[in-house]
């Protein structure tokens, strides 16, 4: 069974800093591939980072590549985003999701079966 819920997102201006956190409760063996999802009502959009299991490996997409930083702690059960420099199109809802896909990439919301509730992330210019 996993559990996911993310921390209380935020309001920034363009430019400025976020950082989301994912708490986990993960009743397994094995570490699961962990991403962050974007959404937008009515708006499809891929997700924008991903973490291996082990947290060797990570997939960006190119809208925040070199803005965005994800990580993990598997000892604390914690995946984080860290967004710098962001734009407002940046604000979205954001999920952390997990499951045991491979490869890891956070290419489409259907591959993951797990989700949190969501946290809100304004930009404004």
């Amino acid at each position: 069974q996993v559990r996911l819920a993310e921390s209380v997102g935020g309001s920034v201006q363009a430019g400025g800093s976020l950082r989301l956190s994912c708490g986990t409760s993960i009743y397994s063996g094995s570490s699961p591939c962990m991403a962050w999802f974007p959404q937008i009502p009515g708006k499809q959009r891929g997700g924008v980072a991903a973490i291996t299991g082990g947290g060797t490996a990570t997939y960006y997409a190119d809208s925040v590549k070199g803005r965005f930083t994800v990580s993990r702690d598997n000892a604390k059960n914690t995946l984080d985003l860290q967004m710098n420099s962001l734009k407002p199109e940046d604000t979205a809802m954001y999920y952390c999701a997990a499951d045991w896909v491979a490869p890891c990439l956070a290419d489409a919301a259907g591959r993951f079966t797990y989700w949190g509730q969501g946290t809100q992330v304004t930009v404004s210019s």
